[in-house]
């Protein structure tokens, strides 16, 4: 049996129409950047997420770095972030010229560290500590209560990674609502996926929403006016459109993906591997479902490859210890959770479509792993 990690086709198939009619709208039109279909998609991330303001852009790492620059973020200035995580974080912080500032993980969550932070924030610093990105990883939330208590306290701004948990619930709000500014991903393979790349971002600060929407535009204010330094960071209609589309369903395949979350749980129970924790102030959206094991990651993958099944290693060399970043000055041993979480956890299929016959499956042969 092959298994897929994916499956976009059995996703669009029973909205095809739907997308096919949305598309042949711009395509009539010809209105193909921003406009309308862009406006009317971020009104409906509004209504859906309880965010005051979403603003459309290119894709969820220029979504970072668009935040960064609104809220004032300069050339060496620190950003602190997770050691473990996907690149786009720390490299949207150090394509502004900014310093990503690296933190450890909590070892349950996956999410980046209190304790670590903290003691980033009390260490004296030959660079400004301006902000702080924590990233909902695999689809829950981090601790967001601790991190703007923290912020409040040492007068840092706030983003919001939320490229892998838009739709997911911390204490009842929704990811990306509760900082200064929430990065969005709508890369295909997401819970929430176009048809290309695209992003957003959530904030609830109007004048921070409008400077962004300027930034994302060349700096236009009215055209062939620049009044800043913009960027071209501005989305596409047919990307706009296919999301507004999808939108709808988003919930019911979070839904769904819970639910095939549990039944893992319940027939992994027992065995010597470790399944995702979830504390009681987030809802978890299972971007990915995440599992860890005492052996090699990459053993367990393996075997579970030459079976037909896409497992995966996200990530497996953390950000400090990755070559691009080390002018940092970061070396083996700085963050042993992060460098633990690379070598020991390891994701199985996870996606509304997988059949009863795939989940058994599945499960049976991570069981007969020795």
């Amino acid at each position: 049996m092959k298994i897929s990690a994916l499956d976009i086709k059995k996703q669009i198939s029973p909205i095809r129409q739907e997308l096919d009619a949305a598309i042949k709208e711009v395509i009539d039109n010809t209105s193909f950047i921003l406009g309308a279909p862009v406006e009317k998609f971020e009104q409906h991330v509004v209504q859906y997420s309880g965010a005051k303001y979403a603003v459309g852009v290119s894709n969820g790492t220029d979504a970072i770095s668009l935040a960064l620059l609104a809220l004032g973020i300069n050339a060496g200035e620190g950003v602190i972030c997770p050691a473990f995580t996907y690149y786009a974080t720390a490299g949207a912080v150090a394509h502004i010229g900014a310093r990503p500032v690296f933190a450890d993980i909590d070892q349950d969550t996956y999410n980046i560290s209190l304790s670590s932070i903290e003691k980033i924030l009390l260490k004296k610093s030959k660079f400004k500590i301006r902000a702080i990105i924590p990233v909902h990883l695999y689809g829950q939330c981090a601790d967001m209560g601790g991190i703007l208590k923290l912020a409040r306290k040492y007068k840092i701004k706030v983003i919001e990674d939320t490229a892998q948990a838009f739709g997911a619930e911390y204490k009842g709000k929704k990811a990306g609502t509760l900082g200064d500014c929430g990065s969005v991903s709508f890369y295909p393979g997401k819970n929430l996926g176009a048809f290309g790349d695209a992003g957003l971002i959530l904030t609830n600060n109007k004048s921070l929403a409008d400077k962004i929407k300027i930034l994302r535009n060349q700096g236009n204010l009215d055209k062939y006016y620049h009044v800043f330094l913009g960027r071209n960071n501005r989305m596409d209609a047919i990307q706009a459109v296919v999301l507004d589309v999808k939108l709808k369903y988003l919930d019911e395949w979070n839904k769904k993906r819970q639910e095939v979350a549990q039944y893992y749980n319940k027939n992994l129970a027992g065995l010597a591997i470790k399944t995702p924790g979830v504390p009681d102030y987030t809802t978890h959206i299972y971007h990915q479902y995440t599992l860890r094991t005492s052996k090699s990651n990459k053993k367990c993958v393996d075997y579970l490859q030459e079976k037909g099944i896409d497992s995966r290693v996200f990530y497996p060399v953390p950000l400090h210890l990755q070559k691009c970043f080390k002018y940092l000055g970061y070396k083996m041993g700085d963050f042993p959770q992060a460098e633990l979480a690379a070598k020991q956890a390891f994701t199985l299929p996870i996606y509304p479509e997988l059949t009863q016959e795939e989940k058994d499956y599945i499960i049976q042969t991570v069981k007969e792993f020795k």
